[in-house]
């Protein structure tokens, strides 16, 4: 029977301290990627003009003849830029300090190909209001936030599952580009194209509810099926937790509400259609994390509100989970 086991005060201390240093980092990570890639003088012919630069083949656009104003520009610009810089790296060593600390803790720890992804998603702050991090990987998060390790639970995976959260329609390949970004090799799975994969074989999974389904742009990729039990995922207060990697790096996971999740995980292992082995997990998981909610987890109630708020879907997987828990 799976149980829980509560951090120590020495593995609450370690992350409490990535999580702060986490938030230094991608705080002046942001502020790098808001900033143009470069903002150069040039000479073409007979004038100067200022040219912000896009990509490293000097690909840019200008931005008018050079004058003050123009020098000015330039001058807020590097300062700007070497001031992040400056926050960066400073606080990279301390963060990786952290890290390697937290996984000689034997901290709960996510996957080293999911970590890139989940920060390149932070940079770009689509975590939580445009991405959730579901399925198996979540449960990291879930272990941190009840202060504790589950004993006896699966929480390996070979690949990568991301649900699409955006309450209104942006333009852009915004996922698309986000995994080429962290790898150019990512391609997308003809036989499933909701499904990304990279040169060394490892899955990216979207994800869709039919309310969200129409504010994913009709250019970007993977093309996720819309799924009627995504929008269990949606409802509640999402997690939001900064968890060690495999390779000693950090990365940020925002995952449902852990009450819909464990639910969610509950009706998955009784569907039929789905794989034995994964339905296995499915209940292990979903027993486990909603048991870690009722007792270690009171900022999430399991109260009259809350039963009140499911779907009649979710309401045989609540009673028999209460029927054993009682």
């Amino acid at each position: 029977m799976p149980t829980i086991k509560p951090f120590s005060s020495e593995q609450e201390r370690a992350l409490i301290n990535l999580h702060q240093r986490y938030e230094v980092w991608i705080a002046a990570e942001r502020a790098l990627g808001a900033l143009p890639y470069d903002l150069r003088r040039k000479k073409v012919g007979e004038y100067e003009y200022l040219y912000e630069i896009n990509d490293r083949g000097g690909n840019g656009t200008s931005l008018g003849a050079w004058d003050n104003k123009k020098a000015r520009m330039l001058a807020l610009y590097r300062k700007e830029k070497a001031a992040a810089k400056e926050r960066r790296d400073g606080s990279k060593e301390s963060l990786t300090e952290s890290s390697r600390i937290a996984r000689a803790l034997r901290l709960p720890m996510l996957s080293a190909d999911a970590g890139p992804i989940l920060r390149e998603a932070d940079r770009r702050n689509l975590l939580g209001s445009h991405l959730l991090v579901v399925g198996t990987n979540a449960m990291a998060a879930y272990s941190l936030e009840m202060a504790g390790a589950f004993i006896g639970v699966p929480d390996e995976t070979e690949d990568f599952d991301l649900a699409w959260a955006a309450e209104e329609a942006e333009g852009g390949a915004q996922v698309w580009d986000l995994l080429k970004a962290v790898d150019p090799t990512f391609t997308i799975n003809s036989e499933r194209d909701f499904q990304a994969r990279n040169a060394k074989a490892y899955e990216v999974e979207l994800l869709v509810a039919p309310s969200r389904a129409d504010t994913l742009s009709a250019s970007d990729r993977p093309r996720p099926v819309p799924l009627p039990e995504q929008e269990w995922l949606l409802p509640g207060r999402y997690v939001n937790q900064v968890v060690p990697c495999r390779d000693g790096t950090p990365a940020r996971i925002v995952a449902p509400d852990p009450r819909w999740f464990a639910l969610h995980k509950l009706w998955l292992g009784e569907q039929a259609k789905r794989n034995p082995l994964k339905r296995r997990k499915d209940r292990l998981q979903g027993a486990a994390l909603l048991s870690a909610v009722a007792k270690a987890m009171p900022h999430y109630p399991l109260d009259k509100t809350f039963v009140a708020a499911l779907p009649a879907e979710l309401i045989p997987e609540w009673q028999d989970w209460a029927k054993g828990s009682m």
